[in-house]
């Protein structure tokens, strides 16, 4: 089949190279090219260079709501248009012109996660697993019905990159497989039940403060939810502290005696820190303006004897 492919970040360069590989690829639209960096010099988007690397023609509308951008779409002539992670809404003027219709790459279990972050919404609940649904689009969020579907377990040291990683390899084989089926006249599709519904909300930067008087378990989540952005972070001696790596450990209860934040021990193993219940053991982290330690290298230019921990 004949397909166009819409997407932006690194999550959806796998699933470009794939497809690539194995259908004829009329255009890939991404978001036009934005400043970045000190020099806020312009950037282009993953999927765009990807896509220039694999000699394929790159459109940018800046949105699809207009007369031009529509017409770029219906003059690829595509059966297929491939959406994953674009970031412009497609309206239903959009989504009526492939012939085939417009499949979703979407990175949970339809209906939990719909939405911007769910890789990282279901890293803070604690899910056990999550998964990939290849969705038909319609004009709601996330609302379309589902072509297929598959989970994986959520590892204990999974944090937003690893997870992201393979859903993004796993996104890609299932839409290679929806497409065949497709084509050979054998995907079913189900509405999605209206029970289980949760929305992922896109991630604002003020959650990766680390609020010491929670629970070690829901801590630990924040860090892994939050590695590599937007980090999740506390204060030490006046100075932003990133931490990178962390779980939660067996430790007796404190008792009240030493407030949420305080070290309990800092060692090659790690540095514990008292939580409102539990202790958080802290594996890596990062002052600012510094690189990335691991705890044992980190205590051999830092002294934490009596330190606390506050809210940045």
């Amino acid at each position: 089949m004949k397909l166009g492919f819409a997407g932006t970040p690194d999550f959806a360069v796998p699933a470009l190279t794939r497809l690539a590989e194995r259908h004829p690829i009329a255009a890939v639209f991404t978001q036009p090219d934005r400043p970045a960096g000190r020099g806020q010099a312009l950037h282009s988007s993953p999927v765009k260079r990807r896509a220039l690397e694999l000699g394929l023609t790159v459109l940018q509308p800046a949105s699809f709501k207009t007369p031009e951008a529509l017409e770029m779409l219906r003059a690829a002539q595509v059966d297929v248009l491939v959406v994953v992670a674009y970031g412009l809404i497609l309206p239903a003027s959009a989504l009526g012109i492939p012939g085939r219709g417009c499949l979703n790459i979407h990175a949970s279990l339809l209906p939990r996660w719909r939405g911007a972050a769910p890789i990282q919404r279901a890293l803070l609940a604690g899910d056990p697993v999550t998964g990939v649904t290849i969705m038909r689009m319609e004009a709601g969020l996330d609302t379309g019905p589902m072509l297929l579907s598959r989970a994986i377990t959520i590892d204990s040291r999974d944090n937003a990159k690893s997870l992201h990683d393979k859903l993004a390899a796993l996104g890609a084989q299932l839409i290679e497989e929806s497409l065949q089926a497709l084509r050979s006249g054998s995907l079913p599709e189900v509405a999605q039940p209206l029970d289980g519904i949760t929305y992922a909300a896109k991630i604002d930067k003020a959650e990766a403060s680390i609020q010491w008087g929670r629970h070690a378990e829901e801590i630990s989540r924040q860090v892994r939810a939050f590695c590599p952005w937007p980090m999740a972070e506390t204060c030490f001696a006046g100075k932003q502290l990133r931490i990178w790596e962390a779980e939660p450990i067996e430790a007796p209860e404190m008792g009240g005696l030493m407030p949420p934040g305080s070290v309990l021990t800092a060692t090659h193993e790690g540095i514990d820190v008292v939580c409102g219940t539990g202790v958080l053991r802290i594996l890596k982290l990062q002052l600012a303006g510094r690189k990335p330690l691991p705890a044992e290298e980190f205590l051999r230019g830092q002294r934490l004897d009596g330190a606390r921990f506050s809210k940045p």
